[in-house]
């Protein structure tokens, strides 16, 4: 089936729908209006682009028949020439929106992000640079009005972090954020360096979208082994004084999650279940994507966590996203939260990417 006639079944089931809603035995049950009425919904906004499509290509096919019958007067033929271009860049640009409108939906577009970030090579220089990363995510999520909870921590004695992962709350989480998982990595002078030498650090991202119930269960009693221990500081300072720290091992999978903030064991015991469960989805999901992986080629990045994907350049102010070759000298706005810019380059790459993959529609 071509996208065209594709649409057109789409607009003729949208009819149906709305014909179907109206008759008294749907409205007399219940819980097939509510599914029909949700089929609808679904459908109405690429119905409403199919329309306005099919509008402008009338519009054009006008220009077009008063472009040929305007042969003598040059005025009008201008006119029609003018119209015929605007009309054109219309349908074309309609279009290409009907097509992304289509495009198969992320899943998990909507969920929750589980945010990872943890100091690579680079030694203290590299635990600071995953503060500056862990507060550029954190100013972003405040500027979308999301709730941001630290899950657990392991902070620096110089003020960064060798891991800090949180969960990111709101609208959009993970459909905003899903191409930051990587290696990134930091080229500046660090503030210890006495001889202003440039030193490069890196730290890996992880972007986890929170699993519901429906995609993970765990059988406690016997996937789980749970160890309790009082938790610790930066240079061994207690945290607290109590054993409310929670080590939570996956037996199947080996997976470990530590979570220390707390000084409820059931709060740690809580966070740390859903650290595990978005860690246990994820390679689920990147299974899935190994097998797709012909799919997936040439979209915006691999996915894979060791993928280098950008550099952030301090003495020039840069930023680098290999995956895309982009580059913006605003590196002072984006390290205080400003991401717009990069998030929509790199939809709007994986939306070609996509787009191309479903070959000449």
């Amino acid at each position: 089936m071509s996208f065209l006639d594709k649409l057109k079944t789409l607009q003729r089931r949208h009819a149906e729908l709305s014909a179907l809603l109206g008759q008294p035995e749907t409205m007399a049950d219940s819980e097939q209006f509510t599914r029909y009425s949700k089929e609808y919904s679904d459908l109405d906004p690429v119905v409403e682009a199919f329309n306005d499509f099919q509008n402008i290509e009338t519009q054009k096919a006008e220009a077009e028949a008063m472009l040929a019958e305007s042969e003598s007067d040059q005025e009008m033929r201008q006119m029609a020439k003018d119209e015929l271009e605007y009309l054109k860049d219309q349908v074309a640009e309609k279009w290409r929106h009907l097509q992304i409108m289509l495009l198969p939906k992320d899943p998990n577009e909507n969920k929750n992000v589980i945010l990872e970030i943890r100091a690579g090579t680079g030694g203290d220089e590299a635990g600071l640079f995953a503060g500056d990363l862990f507060r550029m995510y954190t100013r972003y999520a405040e500027n979308h009005n999301w709730k941001i909870e630290i899950l657990s921590s392991s902070p620096t004695a110089l003020g960064g972090f060798k891991e800090v992962v949180a969960m990111l709350t709101g609208k959009g989480a993970f459909a905003a954020l899903k191409f930051e998982s990587g290696t990134h990595r930091v080229q500046r002078v660090p503030t210890t360096e006495a001889g202003g030498r440039i030193h490069t650090s890196a730290c890996t991202v992880a972007i986890l979208p929170e699993a519901d119930e429906v995609d993970i269960k765990i059988n406690e009693k016997e996937d789980l082994r749970i160890d309790v221990f009082r938790a610790s500081g930066p240079g061994g300072q207690s945290v607290n004084t109590t054993d409310s720290a929670i080590r939570i091992t996956h037996i199947p999978t080996g997976l470990v999650v530590i979570c220390q903030d707390e000084k409820s064991q059931l709060k740690n015991k809580a966070q740390a279940l859903k650290v595990l469960k978005a860690r246990l989805y994820d390679q689920e999901q990147q299974a899935l994507d190994d097998e797709r992986s012909q799919e997936r080629k040439g979209q915006v990045g691999s996915g894979d966590r060791s993928e280098r994907i950008r550099t952030y350049n301090f003495p020039q102010n840069r930023m680098t996203d290999h995956r895309i070759n982009l580059t913006l000298h605003k590196l002072d706005a984006i390290i205080q939260g400003d991401l717009t810019e990069m998030i929509s380059a790199l939809t709007t790459q994986n939306q070609a990417d996509q787009l191309a993959q479903l070959g000449d529609l």
